[in-house]
């Protein structure tokens, strides 16, 4: 029987990953493939075979790697703003909002920045250690286009009743369709915040690009 190879697209969905995630596999020689012009084919038996045949640390990688994959779904390099100015806590919701209008993630930045706003009256957002993770106070799928979250750094912290007293410069903007998605995204943050190298190359960071390594790090350096 001839064999049956696989694109990466395919490949992706089969694993629940990203299609990086299966070229970094395939780099590895994790299943067999092929070239085929410019395109990858990955022969399905052997990767079958690997599915099959994965030992407890592989099938704890697979999952974390999915993890991380889903979480990608949700922010992008464009979604991250770095060193804005902010001269206080509503002017760095303000301008939040405003880059999610701008992005067409959401229809009215002014509905958006009253919604944050009023969550925020309740209770600060902030969680310590310089970061607040802003969100409505309810889910509003109608008013969002896309499940999203923006990150936002401002270039000098600005005080936001923390629980820890320090002022925040690091942002994370949910703007979520659901508990699921907002609950996931909530643990996911809050694991990599921890993490004191993690937290630090929010701040040193010069590019979207290096933070959005730093927020989609490989699940065994996210756990050191």
């Amino acid at each position: 029987m001839a064999k049956k190879f696989l694109s990466k697209a395919d490949a992706a969905r089969k694993l629940k990953v990203s299609e990086k995630v299966i070229q970094e596999m395939v780099n590895s020689n994790v299943f067999e493939s092929k070239l085929v012009g410019k395109n990858v084919k990955i022969d399905e038996d052997s990767l079958n075979e690997w599915l099959e045949n994965l030992n407890e640390d592989d099938e704890k990688m697979l999952a974390l790697k999915r993890v991380i994959c889903h979480f990608e779904e949700y922010i992008r390099p464009e979604y991250i703003f770095l060193d804005f100015h902010a001269d206080n806590k509503y002017d760095a919701i303000r301008i939040l909002s405003e880059k999610a209008k701008e992005l067409k993630l959401v229809r009215d930045a002014r509905w958006l920045y009253e919604v944050v706003v009023a969550r925020e009256e309740l209770i600060s957002t902030a969680i310590g250690n310089g970061v607040a993770l802003l969100h409505p106070r309810h889910l509003h799928p109608s008013k969002i286009k896309s499940p999203s979250i923006l990150f936002g750094r401002s270039d000098e912290p600005v005080d936001f009743d923390a629980p820890d007293n320090r002022p925040v410069n690091i942002f994370f903007m949910l703007l979520l369709h659901n508990d699921k998605q907002h609950l996931f995204s909530l643990s996911y943050i809050s694991k990599l915040i921890i993490n004191p190298e993690i937290l630090a190359s929010f701040s040193s960071a010069t590019s979207r690009e290096e933070i959005h390594a730093s927020l989609t790090i490989m699940p065994e350096q996210q756990h050191k």
